[in-house]
């Protein structure tokens, strides 16, 4: 029953509080992507992962680290979001995974598109009052790709053998 709860409360609540924080703040939280890890450690053994099976996960998500700090490196990404990709890979088995940069790769570019539109339109005075709307309206800042990262993540989660070993 407290496996079933871990399984249903830390990747969950993990992508949810980076959305929302990178939509806040357009920054992801180092203890984000340290809570998964350590979740990832923690769980993986109960729901009976193999060590075959978990150093396949633990390498995936070493060359997505390596993918996402490239990514930052030209720029294109915060380094939360590289931490985080990185992170939300340890969760994925190989099929999640192909499901996870699809659709992540297709809400990031919605997302961006969506923002490019929110951007060309002046922001109604009562919302300046508004940090995070008046950032997230600037058209020098970037875009808070975490968001799409964490929906990505979510949608890709429900196949993941985490999600089959609830109720087992």
């Amino acid at each position: 029953m407290i496996q079933d709860l871990l399984i249903i409360t830390i990747f969950p609540a993990c992508m949810a509080f980076a959305a929302a924080m990178d939509l806040i703040t357009m920054t992801v939280p180092n203890r984000i992507p340290l809570i998964l890890v350590v979740g990832f450690a923690c769980l993986a053994p109960l729901i009976g992962l193999s060590l075959p099976e978990i150093g396949i996960q633990t390498a995936a998500a070493i060359g997505a680290l390596v993918i996402g700090f490239g990514m930052f490196a030209m720029g294109w990404i915060g380094g939360g979001d590289a931490k985080l990709f990185a992170a939300t890979v340890l969760w994925l088995d190989p099929q999640s995974l192909l499901v996870y940069v699809m659709f992540s790769g297709i809400l990031g570019g919605a997302l961006t598109l969506l923002l490019l539109a929110y951007r060309s339109y002046p922001l109604p005075p009562a919302m300046m009052s508004q940090a995070w709307v008046s950032r997230l309206h600037h058209p020098q800042e970037g875009v808070p790709y975490g968001i799409a990262l964490a929906a990505g993540g979510l949608i890709a989660y429900s196949g993941t053998p985490f999600m089959a070993a609830l109720g087992t």
